[in-house]
């Protein structure tokens, strides 16, 4: 999220120079760099609250007496009958649609709001969907524009019970699939696909002067996921994934109303408004000691009540009343890091902590063996994230997640290696081979238990003995043999059910590292292969393009000048090059050596005319060395 510095210092009376605001917000938590005296902020997933300009200035007051001066709409406004069905109270507990009339549609935008597009060079829309957006940045809840001679009544909430076809405002056409949560009109027309976009029939224009504009309360649970599913970019889906503040509606919509009120005149305003679910106070026991013990300081308990009070926790008879917008604080512990933040990490010293670890010498030295063994046979070493999105059975459920997306902790790595070789695949990789160890869990075992997962497709290697051979269950037997037999299981993934053109087999051995884990044979009989320690360079998403080419040598000494010449060949489209074919022909003392050359770009895509330079530059230099030849080009 992109805020600028004046947008916020602005509401502090001190006006701290950029600087000093900056290492505030580190000390919070907020990590960020600074482009053009604008922040680029990057929040945990677990701090949905702080994704507007309000948002940050609560956190700030710990440092700043901070003055918010936004104005807002303090006449009665008429209540709207408004005919609107909720059949899905679980996914939105609370909504209102504010109807607003104009005389005219302004033609330049004023104070703050004009401010908020020339500083964050954003793209005006229309007037209505404008101020829509700016509320956003503004406060942190969404809303969303319906021009009102297109809002046909009633209006239903409800979840899809079929798959329907859907022309986005964005003027992309997708098909939302049964079971998402929609809003219909009285002709069951998807107005809007909840809490991410609206419908392109129902979007305002330049010349909108009548709408509804809708204000809910959606539950994460409801909208995670969508907008990846869709692939529709929604700040909106961004904001309510992460949860929103389900009592901020009354404020946000008088927030609207005056800043259309400053640039024209409303002819009629009104409001219809429905709570389905009366949200319940949260309250945490205070115990200064239990904060103090957490973080291990001595902080006065009247300091830390006004740490408390000055990021907005309302304090009575020891027991703290969470704000409504903080979603993210559940216990004692969530309490201790907001003290813990007010003071700063860095103020916190240092104590030495006695643990006492067993550790199980034998069980690294095992773990280490295999991995010697696999890195020997090209397998390479992933890491996964142990957190994940899908539940089963036996999944442990976080509490309080950084990602709400992935509240579980894995019960196997099979799935995220599967994902990693679907994603190699999807680049157009020959040979993939990955191996994973990691710590997996049950809700059914007091403790985890450490496995190495193993998975491999495509090509047994890049060189001309295995390059015609495809890996199977029978070649991670053979790199696998010298295990124990009682504790290996070789299994083939089908790929029914993957999205996938490969046809080649998909071979995965999940092995649990125990105290009978045991390798049958010396760490120093492997004889590892050499391995580039290179930076990490990023994976093009732009498609490769391979090459073969056959040389012939009639003068077999010069077998070795041929390939040191191609395999250390340079250009920065060429990406890899490797001998996939070898033969001798006893008779005519003859050798054949065929190449194959991967070229790929980091910019674009490459064209045949890109390629065939760079071939033609190779095919030039190895016609330098004596009897080498290139067959067919004769």
């Amino acid at each position: 999220m992109k805020i600028p510095y004046k947008h916020l210092a602005q509401f502090i009376n001190s006006k701290p120079n950029i600087s000093e605001l900056s290492d505030k917000l580190f000390q919070l938590g907020h990590e960020h760099e600074i482009v053009d005296e604008i922040f680029h902020m990057e929040f945990t997933p677990n701090r949905g609250d702080c994704l507007s300009i309000l948002g940050l200035l609560r956190d700030l007051k710990i440092f700043y007496d901070v003055k918010i001066k936004n104005e807002i709409y303090s006449n009665d406004i008429k209540t709207n009958s408004m005919r609107f069905i909720n059949d899905s109270k679980d996914a939105c507990s609370k909504i209102s649609f504010l109807k607003i009339e104009i005389d005219k549609v302004p033609k330049t935008y004023k104070n703050f709001f004009n401010d908020y597009f020339s500083d964050l060079e954003v793209k005006k829309i229309n007037f209505f969907t404008d101020i829509s957006n700016f509320i956003s940045y503004e406060t942190g809840q969404p809303t969303h524009c319906y021009d009102l001679a297109n809002f046909n009544e009633p209006i239903k909430l409800n979840y899809l019970s079929e798959d329907h076809k859907f022309h986005t405002l964005l003027d992309k056409e997708i098909e939302i699939k049964k079971g998402d949560l929609v809003f219909t009109d009285k002709n069951f027309n998807v107005i809007n696909l909840a809490g991410i976009i609206g419908s392109k029939n129902t979007a305002c224009n330049k010349n909108t002067k009548s709408v509804v504009i809708e204000c809910a309360h959606f539950d994460a649970e409801a909208i995670i996921g969508k907008s990846v599913k869709y692939d529709i970019n929604s700040d909106a889906a961004h904001k309510f994934e992460r949860g929103t503040d389900p009592l901020c509606h009354e404020y946000v919509l008088r927030r609207f109303i005056k800043i259309v009120q400053d640039h024209c005149n409303i002819n009629n305003i009104e409001l219809f408004e429905e709570v389905f679910t009366e949200k319940s106070k949260k309250l945490i026991s205070f115990d200064i000691n239990a904060i103090n013990k957490i973080i291990g300081t001595k902080v006065d308990e009247d300091i830390c009540l006004e740490y408390l009070n000055k990021l907005g926790f309302l304090i009575t008879k020891n027991m703290i009343e969470i704000p409504s917008h903080r979603n993210d604080i559940n216990m004692i512990n969530d309490i201790a890091e907001e003290v813990a933040r007010a003071i700063g990490y860095d103020n916190i010293l240092n104590q030495t902590i006695n643990i006492s670890i067993k550790k199980n010498i034998r069980h690294n030295f095992e773990e280490n063996k295999i991995k010697k063994l696999l890195i020997n046979n090209g397998f390479y070493e992933v890491i996964n994230n142990p957190f994940v999105m899908e539940q089963s059975k036996d999944s442990v459920v976080i509490d309080n997640p950084l990602d709400s997306n992935k509240k579980y902790l894995r019960t196997n790595l099979k799935n995220s290696l599967l994902e990693n070789l679907l994603f190699n695949e999807r680049r157009q990789k020959e040979s993939i081979k990955l191996f994973e160890m990691a710590d997996i869990y049950s809700s059914k075992a007091r403790l985890g238990k450490k496995v190495i997962g193993i998975i491999a497709s495509g090509r047994v290697d890049k060189n001309y003995r295995d390059f015609s051979k495809k890996i199977s269950t029978k070649y991670l037997e053979e790199v696998l043999s010298r295990l124990n037999p009682s504790n290996l299981k070789i299994i083939e993934i089908p790929r029914s059910s993957l999205e996938s053109k490969s046809k080649n087999p998909i071979t995965y051995c999940e092995i649990e590292i125990d105290s009978t884990f045991k390798l049958d044979f010396s760490y120093d009989e492997i004889q590892i292969q050499d391995i580039d320690f290179n930076r990490y360079i990023p994976i093009s998403e732009f498609p490769s393009s391979t090459r073969d080419l056959s040389f012939s040598i009639k003068d077999t000494s010069k077998c070795k000048n041929l390939e040191e010449f191609i395999l250390t060949f340079k250009n920065n489209l060429l990406k890899e090059v490797y001998v996939f074919d070898y033969f001798k022909n006893k008779k005519t003392n003859e050798i054949k050596i065929g190449f194959r050359f991967i070229f790929q770009s980091k910019e674009s895509t490459i064209t045949d005319k890109q390629v065939d330079e760079v071939i033609n530059d190779v095919i030039h230099g190895a016609l330098k060395i004596d009897t080498v030849h290139v067959p067919g080009l004769d």
